[in-house]
């Protein structure tokens, strides 16, 4: 999305509506996705807009981040280490603090359908 004045005029959850309009293809659908996800998670998170374009969920402080790359979208959670992964979701960094929920690509979104099936039982809250 490129910056403009009408970006500078608009909330974070329109920046991240935009956003996902603007992709046009199956990474604006899974972020769509995720994002509700977050939101059922944590009815009361902050949607943010940071760093040059990335969606961030926040209540208290950074939940995750959204970003979309050219082949995956990626959610980092800022204390993904605390999280229960019973279901093997997510890859750990190197910090040891920070968790990347396992690369979605193209073919997850078609192979498993509905938002629930797609990451199956993420639990955000330790």
């Amino acid at each position: 999305m490129k910056k403009s004045e009408s970006q500078k005029s608009k909330s974070p959850s329109q920046l991240i509506d935009a956003r996902i309009k603007e992709l046009g293809d199956w990474r604006g659908e899974m972020l769509s996705r995720l994002r509700t996800l977050v939101k059922e998670a944590d009815p009361k998170v902050v949607e943010e807009w940071k760093w040059r374009g990335v969606p961030v969920w926040s209540h208290d402080g950074m939940i995750c981040t959204g970003e979309t790359y050219r082949n995956v979208v990626k959610m980092t959670f800022a204390k993904g280490a605390a999280l229960k992964d019973r279901s093997g979701l997510f890859n750990s960094s190197l910090d040891g603090h920070r968790r990347d929920l396992q690369e979605r690509r193209e073919d997850d979104l078609r192979q498993r359908g509905g938002s629930e099936g797609s990451f199956g039982p993420l639990q955000l809250r330790s």
